[in-house]
């Protein structure tokens, strides 16, 4: 059977490989997850909001790699559902600190075994003695290109 042109090469792209493994990952998450209705980015809010209490959500952006619409989208939609809270900070009143409800803390909890085997299911895919470094190995693609797109002190505006 011929093979279509171009298909090796997608086989062998990065940046397809680690969209259709994060689409996996979703899916994975979302069917552990169930009707709880908390998306990987939200989790990914409340657990940087838990243990730091009170970042500003330009904080919460450098944190957790959100974009800072997608961030405010996210954390206002965890306002409506009464997960987090946030008010205006002492330093800068333009900025909000954001922190946990009461309810937040709760569905953090419950939902913290769930995420524990969607990140087991995922890792158990892999050989035992390669899973450190996968997780080391995508840290530091993360952190890498992460660097690259942010701009120099000299670009900053003030």
């Amino acid at each position: 059977m011929k093979r279509e042109p171009g298909i090796g090469r997608l086989d062998r792209s990065p940046i397809h490989l680690l969209h259709r493994a994060g689409q996996c990952a979703g899916d994975v998450f979302l069917g552990e997850i169930g009707e709880s209705d908390l998306t990987p980015r939200q989790y990914a809010v409340l657990l940087t909001v838990s243990q730091n209490e009170g970042l500003s959500q330009t904080q919460l952006v450098e944190r957790t790699g959100v974009d800072r619409s997608t961030l405010a989208d996210i954390v206002r939609r965890m306002l409506k559902k009464g997960l987090l809270q946030r008010r205006r900070t002492k330093d800068d009143a333009r900025a909000y600190a954001v922190r946990l409800t009461e309810e937040g803390w709760k569905v953090l909890k419950a939902c913290e075994p769930l995420v524990k085997r969607v990140d087991d299911r995922i890792l158990e895919v892999l050989p035992p003695s390669s899973r450190d470094q996968f997780l080391a190995d995508l840290a530091v693609i993360i952190d890498s290109l992460a660097a690259e797109q942010q701009p120099s002190q000299d670009e900053k505006p003030d």
